[in-house]
């Protein structure tokens, strides 16, 4: 991406290292280990933020949040399980661990114009 940094704001324990793989790749990480709240979102940059890498399903709650903050964020989540519902539709990008490494979905998310 030549002229700009993607910034992504990863949310949730990074067991695969989707995070460290982003910044490999050249993107700005903030990340969030505790609870996505609003004031955590906003803490971590959300407003400027290309990317919400969510990685515990668990914290989908925050992902309404973060697009109500930041309407063209692009939210990935990075996890084993599904979504919930409630959120599925919100989210941009659901992948699964076990079929696409890490270093492939940064190298993807980073490749696309849009980010």
């Amino acid at each position: 991406m030549a002229g700009a940094t993607t910034r992504a704001v990863v949310a949730g324990p990074d067991e695969h290292g989707l995070g460290d793989a982003l910044e490999a790749e050249g993107a700005a990480v903030t990340r969030i280990e505790a609870e996505v709240s609003a004031s955590a979102l906003e803490e971590a940059g959300i407003a400027d933020a290309d990317l919400l890498v969510l990685t515990d399903v668990e914290e989908a709650t925050g992902i309404p949040v973060a697009k109500e903050l930041n309407a063209d964020v692009r939210v990935v989540t990075y996890a084993d399980r599904s979504l919930p519902e409630f959120v599925a539709a919100v989210a941009d990008l659901a992948v699964d661990p076990a079929l696409l490494d890490a270093e492939t979905v940064a190298e993807e998310l980073l490749a696309d114009g849009d980010a």
